[in-house]
């Protein structure tokens, strides 16, 4: 199931992922990274994938571009991309990893941002050519428009003097100026999807606005959709549409950010929203925080994965059996017994 409940008036989804599940089969036994997850992308909106770090959502991201290493690999579901309006989705689990359908649509029709782009550029070589190198490879151009592309992509995102930043090399640059051209280079094909993984983590509290809002102007120009991923709720406040909440691989709340927000449901979801810090907040006091930790991964609890650290807990019921991912108003969905019953 489509992880939102869809209104008849809305266009459908650009991008469906339906119960994936993605393993990591180690020595040690097999790692659950993404147990079911199901959620849908729709056009022009931005969906915020929120969850404490080991809940699956990076890799639910690395699915969708299949680029999942060993030893891991997708099992199960369905990652359902809608390429054109007039075709039918393409099955984006199903395809060759290495193929040349999947390279056609990773970097061009879907594009991801790292959370860390020293980690994704190659210090020994321009930003310059490694942007020109994105855009040839998924555009018939020669060498000098798409340097001239290259130009205008980081003069969009805010680059000072693009014509000489571009040969410049990555270490040459802050760490917000190299988060922008992470930005460009995602642009530069310009993808449906963008996939925008931690993009703020690692930058001061000024720059993290500022990337944030560059964010939200190129949608508003391009329209295209995006998903975002943070452990941040203040980050899912201020971008997202709708809200995918995570746990232990499995997708446990989903629904519009203003319901998300004031009516959560889930005890994870609402656990989540208490540890945001408050400017009301009485001082000298501690935040609230969320009892233990996330279990190891070759550790997993029965029944419902949150049980051990939920305040709501149900002897007998939320240790034995697995909730499901159900409608609980008219827009969300919630994956707990406190609004189902299991099923026997």
């Amino acid at each position: 199931m489509a992880n939102r409940l869809m209104n008849g008036n809305e266009p459908p989804p650009i991008l469906t992922v339906d119960k994936l599940k993605t393993y990591f089969f180690t020595d040690e036994g097999t790692v659950k990274a993404v147990d079911g997850a199901s959620f849908a992308v729709r056009p022009g909106k931005t969906v915020g994938i929120v969850g404490e770090s080991g809940c699956g959502k990076s890799v639910s991201a690395m699915s969708i571009l299949r680029i999942v290493d060993d030893p891991g690999r997708i099992v199960a579901g369905e990652i359902l991309f809608q390429r054109a309006d007039d075709a039918e989705p393409v099955d984006l689990a199903k395809l060759d990893a290495e193929g040349n359908e999947i390279r056609a649509i990773r970097g061009g029709e879907i594009a991801l941002v790292f959370q860390e782009p020293m980690t994704s550029f190659s210090p020994h070589y321009t930003i310059g050519n490694q942007i020109v190198e994105t855009i040839q490879l998924h555009q018939d151009v020669g060498k000098a428009e798409a340097r001239n592309r290259t130009i205008e992509l980081l003069r969009m995102v805010g680059i000072p003097r693009p014509e000489r930043r571009i040969d410049e090399y990555p270490f040459e640059l802050s760490g917000g100026l190299r988060q922008r051209v992470m930005i460009a280079m995602a642009l530069s094909c310009n993808p449906k999807i963008l996939i925008a993984d931690e993009p703020t983590t690692a930058l001061d509290v000024t720059t993290q606005a500022q990337i944030l809002d560059l964010l939200r102007e190129i949608q508003e120009r391009t329209q295209m959709s995006v998903i975002i991923i943070t452990h941040d709720m203040g980050v899912i406040a201020e971008m997202a549409d709708d809200v995918i909440v995570m746990y232990l691989g499995r997708v446990v709340e989903s629904g519009p950010v203003d319901e998300i927000f004031h009516q959560p449901k889930h005890p994870y979801t609402q656990a989540l929203l208490r540890s945001i810090p408050s400017i009301f907040a009485e001082p000298r006091t501690k935040l609230p925080t969320i009892a233990g930790s996330i279990p190891h991964p070759h550790n997993r609890p029965a029944g419902c994965p949150f049980h051990p650290r939920c305040a709501e807990f149900m002897p007998g019921k939320c240790d034995r059996h697995e909730p499901q991912l159900r409608p609980v108003s008219a827009s969300q969905l919630a994956s707990c017994f406190l609004y189902h019953e299991p099923d026997i």
